[in-house]
């Protein structure tokens, strides 16, 4: 069944601590507390250093049940091999050996990053997407191949899933009509990213999911959305999850002919400053269960000792 699920991009930050942390959760069970608030986080440690399959597993039990996290892929691979040679196929790797796939179930889509200084070059975007693996079969083959970096690697057979991809990128010439039919042709989803800063813009739907990061509304990662904005996001949201469109969407390419009756959404909020996005998460949670499209959310707020 398709679901909504509306989220956070990371939790650990020292600013939500006495404010969205209650004053005396210790900083070990800030995943427990948040997981019990929203029903998916993105991962962001992942951008910046490969993990340990200790603390996939860890984030995996700290959680509930039916949660999901996104991983965030390395920037090592995004932003400085950028897939150009040999070495991208190790680094790639290493990232699925270090244990993202000790998730299991609850291992939601994989985002890519790409930086605005990474113009389109679609030859070396397909060569890109025909690498990524589709399933978790094809991921534990492919982390076979890593190196001595991976310390301990997770390499345990797991049954057989898909993996779904979303690419973010930065740079205006990924407006391009060629784009979003790579993107479809290898069924990865194209990152809506909403923010003050000059990043390319539009809601085509090139796969069976969507994926949305909202960065802020003053500055970029700041500012609160207006109740305005979260009643229009919710009808966005809404109708994507109901396997349609918004009113007049900002597209690049042409509308998604397939029909189908419903798509999972991930949205995840990215304005953690002045701790936000915990809040605004939940203002758009709340929008969404009111008119019921997105049921089961849980409104409950656990305490300290619920977690503890």
């Amino acid at each position: 069944m398709a679901r909504i699920r509306v989220g956070l991009s990371g939790w650990r930050y020292g600013g939500w601590r006495g404010v969205f942390y209650p004053p005396g959760l210790v900083q070990r069970r800030e995943l427990a507390f948040a997981s019990r608030h929203v029903p998916t986080i993105e991962i962001n440690g992942s951008h910046y250093s490969l993990q340990s399959p200790a603390s996939y597993a860890t984030w995996h039990d700290e959680t509930p049940d039916d949660f999901i996290f996104a991983v965030k892929g390395p920037r090592y691979l995004t932003h400085m091999l950028r897939f150009r040679d040999d070495k991208a196929i190790v680094a790639t790797a290493n990232f699925f050996a270090s244990g993202l796939l000790r998730l299991g179930a609850k291992l939601g889509p994989i985002l890519w990053q790409f930086p605005p200084t990474y113009p389109f070059d679609a030859a070396a975007f397909d060569s890109f997407l025909q690498l990524l693996p589709t399933d978790t079969d094809e991921a534990l083959a492919f982390a076979h191949r890593h190196d001595t970096r991976v310390k301990v690697p997770w390499l345990e057979p797991m049954p057989r899933r898909r993996l779904r991809h979303a690419i973010e990128v930065r740079h205006p010439s990924f407006l391009n009509p060629a784009f979003m039919r790579l993107l479809r042709r290898h069924h990865v989803a194209w990152v809506i990213s909403d923010a003050v800063a000059d990043w390319p813009y539009a809601e085509d739907v090139t796969t069976d999911f969507l994926y949305l990061r909202l960065h802020g509304t003053e500055t970029l990662y700041g500012g609160a959305y207006r109740d305005e904005a979260l009643d229009r996001w919710a009808e966005k949201l809404a109708a994507w999850g109901a396997g349609q469109e918004p009113d007049d969407p900002v597209r690049i390419g042409p509308k998604a002919t397939r029909r189908v009756s419903g798509r999972d959404v991930y949205c995840y909020f990215d304005n953690d400053k002045k701790v936000q996005a915990p809040y605004d998460a939940r203002r758009l949670m709340d929008r969404l269960a009111a008119n019921g499209a997105a049921p089961g959310i849980d409104t409950h707020a656990p305490s300290i000792e619920e977690i503890a």
